[in-house]
């Protein structure tokens, strides 16, 4: 077996290419993506390189396949196919901003610092307010600074999310 397997940075996916990583007929994987930053740079690199690569098309809602860039430049719509020298056809598919919850590359770090940020400030409720699970409370307020808010913005919307979502009222 000889093989190269590539992961881009920061992915959660890699593709392996090589000898004896299969028994698949060479050409029998059809439609593969192969996501991009820039897809007229992609695309001139291929054909740089020797490849056949279609022109660039793109989705448009209700309509479907149309010719040519997305005007908007809509991020996911943009696509070009080629096929690999095995026969295996592509998608080169232009994404420039993630949907949210699509692949996020996650500091450690930073993330342990908001919990301890989190955990200083759900203090302060936690000693006004009736018993409730800790981890409702937590999750507004790692919602509310994920969101840009700053700490004492993000208290008072766990606040309210615990009085109006959970039915915690703190009197003060």
């Amino acid at each position: 077996m000889r093989a190269v397997q590539f992961t881009p940075p920061g992915s959660q996916a890699s593709i392996q290419f090589g000898m004896g990583t299969t028994t698949m007929e060479p050409g029998s994987m059809q439609g593969m993506f192969l996501v991009v930053e820039d897809i007229e740079a992609a695309r001139d690199d291929l054909l740089a390189r020797g490849a056949e690569v279609g022109e660039i098309w793109h989705l448009e809602p209700g309509r479907g396949p149309v010719p040519g860039p997305d005007p908007q430049r809509r991020s996911y719509a943009d696509r070009a196919t080629f096929a690999d020298p095995d026969g295996n056809t592509w998608t080169l598919q232009q994404i420039t901003e993630r949907l949210p919850g699509r692949v996020e590359v996650r500091d450690s770090g930073a993330l342990a610092q908001l919990l301890l940020e989190t955990a200083l400030h759900h203090g302060g409720y936690e000693a006004v307010a009736p018993p409730h699970d800790w981890w409702d409370w937590y999750a507004a307020y790692l919602d509310a600074r994920e969101n840009g808010s700053t700490p004492d913005e993000a208290d008072a919307v766990a606040g309210r999310y615990m009085e109006e979502a959970r039915g915690v009222v703190v009197s003060r």
